[in-house]
């Protein structure tokens, strides 16, 4: 690794000591990446979204958001244009009577707000319909989005918080969703080293050390089986190093248990397996982020930091055909957003100046930056979207407004 140019906060003390004892205690004295990224982002006393969710209920500067921003932050617009697809699935569906809606990692709760309020206001009969169900593995952000939305709680009685072991296999009609969820999954990472496919582990050293030895679980190779990639190949040279996300493979497979009759929507980033994994991205996707910028070193700032990895859309596509789900299609998040009519509130806002009164020219063009943000093709813009089905014969699979412009990966 080299070292982060970025001046960084002091790892978290406490988590590295629960780090290196958990190390201490393994056969060999190392985990894997996996285990490591699990305790940094969400040991329950001292991980990176416990210790940024308290900033977050008392109030603070800071959180989650003073290290990065996601769509939601920048207003109500992507979930209002969700809430339009919701609105659409509804409909193909029959207008089910509960339509469900699973959002899974909702992080401060700003979607559901932004969603139900759309409904509510512009597709009643849908929202009537209406059950709400939150998966969140960070009982830390259970907190924070549960005090963010505690007037809807108590004020609409079809708001609730459950884990997967709370619903029922085949239950679910409608949609379970996400956004940038599965690039926080923990990954494992993997390394060419002589030729061979190994692993890379995390040992104790200053605080801690990579060590190089065979793979943890045979699960690693048949993930290449899985993406049909020949892996490693004479065209990578020694010393390529990846992740590897078994975590998303194990989600696929429990959203396709529980979905009875609907649809899994995943916006994140990422690509196709092939360029995921091309020769020539030798250092792989991993990222950590403080602050608002990034370098790709996770041993600094533990606890105090994000750490991501990109998503392996082929991954989805083929572990959803072995769960019975079908890829409805897969477009961008600029493309997918323009489809469901963010053009038109961009051209609405030149509407708006000409007319307004009371609305100052600082704030218009503070919603068109936030607008174009959210297709910028160089950010944003540029995220995978990815929609599969379950339980949808002929009739029912008519196409999906926002996926009237697909894009190759």
């Amino acid at each position: 690794m080299t070292a982060s140019p970025l001046k960084l906060a002091d790892s978290h003390p406490a988590l590295c000591e629960a780090i290196a004892q958990q190390i201490a205690q393994s056969p060999q004295q190392r985990i894997t990446f996996a285990e490591f990224m699990d305790l940094a982002l969400y040991h329950p006393d001292y991980g990176y979204y416990v210790a940024h969710s308290q900033d977050m209920q008392k109030g603070l500067q800071g959180g989650i958001q003073s290290d990065f921003f996601t769509s939601p932050h920048l207003g109500a617009d992507l979930g209002e244009l969700l809430a339009e697809q919701f609105a659409q699935m509804w409909e193909l569906l029959d207008r089910p009577h509960p339509f469900t809606l699973v959002e899974m990692g909702a992080g401060q709760g700003l979607i559901v707000q932004d969603i139900l309020r759309y409904l509510h206001r512009q597709h009643f009969e849908c929202f009537e319909a209406l059950e709400y169900i939150v998966i969140e593995k960070s009982p830390a952000m259970v907190a924070v989005q549960q005090q963010r939305l505690q007037k809807l709680t108590n004020s609409w009685g079809h708001l609730s918080w459950k884990t997967w072991d709370e619903i029922p296999t085949n239950s679910i009609v409608g949609c379970c969703f996400s956004n940038e969820l599965v690039d926080a999954f923990p990954v494992h990472r993997v390394a060419i080293a002589n030729g061979i496919l190994q692993e890379i582990y995390v040992a104790i050293g200053e605080p801690f050390a990579e060590v190089i030895a065979e793979l943890s679980t045979p699960k690693l190779t048949e993930y290449f089986d899985l993406v049909e990639l020949k892996f490693p190949a004479e065209t990578y040279p020694d010393n390529y190093q990846s992740e590897v996300n078994l975590a998303a493979l194990d989600w696929i497979a429990t959203v396709g248990d529980r979905l009875k009759t609907g649809y899994l929507l995943t916006i994140d980033y990422g690509y196709s397996a092939q360029r995921y994994y091309s020769p020539t991205r030798s250092q792989g996707t991993l990222q950590c982020y403080y602050q608002h910028a990034h370098h790709s070193d996770p041993y600094q700032a533990i606890g105090r930091q994000d750490i991501t990895a990109h998503v392996d859309f082929t991954a989805l596509e083929k572990q959803g055909d072995r769960c019975g789900l079908q890829t409805v299609g897969f477009t961008q998040q600029g493309l997918f957003l323009m489809a469901l009519g963010l053009g038109d509130r961009i051209a609405g806002l030149s509407e708006t100046g000409e007319r307004s009164e009371g609305i100052s020219l600082q704030d218009i063009l503070r919603r068109r930056e936030s607008l174009h943000a959210l297709i910028n093709p160089m950010g944003l813009g540029n995220f995978g979207v990815l929609v599969q089905s379950k339980g949808l014969d002929e009739a029912l699979s008519q196409p999906l407004t926002g996926l009237t412009t697909p894009t190759l990966y």
